[in-house]
């Protein structure tokens, strides 16, 4: 049995407010006696469709809910991994199992210190990949993008020109020189994820594109360049910085690069890679992300693969064990190039490890790509029954027999104002089919006046 956490990148490290629905991915990775450790209860609904994709049994899933803690339940309070209660649930359900000896691993969406200290407290630290450099903070080290740089340059991997700031004043500075590269730079949090924390600097207007990891945009006047640059920082140095805590990153923007990543799985006794994909942005937020990636060129394949097994390598011999996603953007002229790496159970992992490979077995013939999507802002879905009806009526659920349709991520949360807001996937033979399936849910969500714009987001 598993000892599953579901939980997420710890609060002190930054806020991500409300959580629940989120880190319920992490039941799709649960198998029949397994035990789970959340911040609110699950789901029923997501509950039962998950286990009945992946073969499980969930009356055979023992669910322990933490005390809400600090933040009311809306995600896992480190604190609360400790808690008396939840220590004692455990101890409980594993003495029914047999005892201590039956936990083959503990397993965290987020590698934090705060789990480090729950195996420690129930005599299972051995059973944590990692536990020893996990209780020095290691998580936050090797989730840091400016780490990333110098853990890089240690690997030997190209990267994206750039470096690594510390205030207002060197930042300015290291802009100015970067933009004179191609004219538009790139500003990245240490601690971010989907282009959130990102924002592209531009001289050029025209450098302006919506597809590229960066959720904001400024455009720096021309007509006096050094001032510009020192009045943006002295506006986004808090913002960019997180009150100062963290360094930041500055890169030069590529136009035309296209996203991958490589996965690996980081163990004791080695690495090895687990599954690659591309990203893909629209307005500059991500969009779509597809599994497995099966059209990149060969000599860019081996690029992709070389450089992250080299991370891979330099990330294990640090101290930390468990999976890591490495980022990279491939040039124009087909150079791939790292941007950062992220050490934890990545939004990837539930696409291709239980979609593609457990459920789809999308490499069998006929060969099945999974695409998991963002809900465009294009699209009001009031609420999950209703997504849930509208893909029965549309013939759209997911299908074992053909191997194809939609598998629905995460709980589908209502948003007072927003409609729902949720990530789903479709599992297609090709494009075609793929935009089939997306354009049959569009006609059923999407006003006219806005369903060109949708269609944007998808080919994008």
């Amino acid at each position: 049995m598993r000892i599953i956490i579901a939980n997420h990148i710890d609060p002190a490290i930054r806020d991500r407010r409300d959580l629940r629905a989120w880190t319920q991915r992490a039941l799709w990775g649960a198998r029949d006696g397994d035990l789970v450790v959340l911040c609110a209860p699950p789901d029923p609904h997501f509950l039962r469709y998950a286990t009945a994709l992946t073969g499980t049994d969930p009356n055979r899933l023992h669910l322990v809910v933490a005390p809400t803690g600090a933040y009311e339940g809306r995600l896992l309070d480190p604190q609360m991994l400790t808690h008396p209660a939840v220590l004692d649930q455990v101890r409980a359900y594993l003495a029914a199992c047999g005892g201590p000896g039956a936990v083959g691993e503990i397993w965290a969406l987020w590698p934090s210190a705060s789990v480090a200290r729950f195996a420690s407290a129930l005599g299972l630290s051995e059973k944590l990949p990692g536990c020893d450099f996990l209780a020095q903070g290691g998580g936050e080290l090797v989730n840091n993008k400016a780490v990333f740089r110098t853990l890089a340059a240690a690997a030997g991997v190209p990267v994206a020109a750039g470096t690594v700031v510390r205030d207002p004043g060197e930042a300015a500075a290291a802009t100015l020189t970067l933009l004179e590269g191609s004219g538009a730079v790139v500003v990245k949090q240490a601690h971010n994820g989907a282009g959130v924390g990102n924002e592209l600097l531009v001289t050029d207007p025209s450098l302006a594109t919506g597809h590229a990891g960066a959720r904001h945009l400024h455009h720096l006047d021309l007509t006096d360049l050094p001032a510009a640059a020192a009045a943006y920082w002295h506006e986004r140095w808090t913002w960019a910085s997180a009150d100062g805590r963290f360094p930041v990153v500055l890169e030069e923007f590529v136009p035309g690069a296209v996203t991958v990543y490589c996965e690996q799985h980081l163990t004791d006794t080695g690495t090895r890679p687990t599954e690659q994909g591309e990203l893909r942005y629209t307005d500059r937020r991500l969009s779509h992300e597809s599994v497995p990636l099966r059209d990149l060129p060969a000599a860019v394949d081996e690029q992709l693969l070389e450089g992250s097994a080299r991370l891979a390598d330099t990330y294990r011999a640090v101290g930390y064990r468990g999976r890591i996603s490495t980022d990279a953007i491939v040039r124009p002229d087909g150079q791939a190039l790292f941007t950062e790496v992220n050490a934890q159970v990545s939004g990837s992992w539930h696409i291709y490890e239980v979609f593609a490979h457990h459920i789809v077995h999308a490499n069998e013939h006929p060969q099945r790509t999974v695409t998991e999507s963002h809900i465009p802002p294009q699209w009001t879905v009031p609420d999950g029954a209703t997504f849930h009806r509208a893909l029965a009526e549309l013939g759209l659920g997911y299908d074992p027999a053909t191997r194809s349709g939609v598998i629905v991520s995460m709980p589908i949360v209502d948003h007072p104002s927003l409609g729902a807001q949720f990530t789903f996937s479709t599992v297609h033979a090709g494009p075609a089919e793929r935009d089939t399936i997306w354009h049959a849910i569009e006609e059923r969500f999407t006003t006219t006046a806005r369903r060109t714009d949708s269609r944007k987001a998808l080919v994008g």
